[in-house]
């Protein structure tokens, strides 16, 4: 690989940064929202580095010995004015990021993973749950009540939870499902809710489900297992958060 076609590899990369962090919102398949800015500042960085070294080359390339001492480079055999061939792999991300994206994070990647240990609330800091039927909760909102919640405030009350269709494997059905990034893809976690009445729909489908807490276990403690008996489903759109535990973000 050339000097130039090192400095051409430099602000590929570079632009295919800026133009995920920038114009699109796919860098959230990737990293976390809080990330955006260290990207942006990333392909700055490497555009101004391929423009030094462009500059570089040019002012290299009016020095009337650097013939001379290329020849006497490659006559001792250590030419270090190219990098391995190899290097040309580096393209391939960065040409996916300005044409193609991989594809999100999804039931594959759930399926294969454990669920997402659901942090303990303290029993005091459970607040009275409002009047709105039915309720939208996150799945780790919901899991917490079921589970933890003293008052069984959940008991009886209709929620509305949202996620994507993962397949429970041999013993069918299937649960609804987040992916949660802690910093990024590479740490990702799932949790999830099992889900009773429908059949399931495809994988991979983003559904809003309304229903109940199937009763299973002890509510209330950790014998109670996070179930819905699902009276409603509806298909939306991949939120923009989808790769938190939040209330869903309509797309743009």
């Amino acid at each position: 690989m050339r000097r130039l076609a090192q400095t051409a590899l430099l602000a590929l990369i570079g632009a295919g940064l800026l133009h995920t962090a920038l114009f699109t919102d796919l860098y959230l398949r990737y990293v976390k929202e809080g990330l955006r800015p260290v990207l942006i500042a990333s392909g700055f960085v490497l555009l101004l580095l391929g423009a030094v070294n462009a500059c570089l080359d040019l002012r290299g390339n009016r020095e009337p010995h650097e013939g001379h001492d290329h020849r006497e480079a490659l006559s001792h055999g250590h030419d270090h004015s190219t990098a391995p061939k190899v290097a040309w792999l580096l393209a391939l991300p960065a040409l996916s990021l300005l044409l193609y994206a991989p594809p999100a994070l999804g039931a594959y990647t759930a399926a294969h993973s454990n669920g997402k240990p659901v942090a303990t609330t303290p029993k005091e800091r459970f607040p009275a749950l409002p009047a709105t039927s039915p309720l939208p909760l996150t799945l780790t909102g919901f899991t917490q009540r079921v589970q933890q919640d003293p008052t069984l405030a959940i008991r009886g009350r209709e929620v509305r939870l949202t996620g994507f269709v993962t397949p429970a494997g041999a013993g069918g059905g299937w649960y609804l499902t987040r992916i949660i990034f802690t910093c990024c893809a590479a740490d990702s976690q799932t949790v999830k809710v099992r889900v009773h009445g429908p059949e399931a729909p495809p994988a991979n489908t983003w559904l809003a489900v309304t229903g109940t807490w199937h009763p299973a276990g002890r509510l209330g403690t950790r014998t109670a297992e996070a179930a819905l008996d699902v009276r409603e489903t509806h298909p939306i759109a991949q939120p923009v958060n989808a790769y938190t535990d939040d209330l869903p973000l309509p797309p743009s």
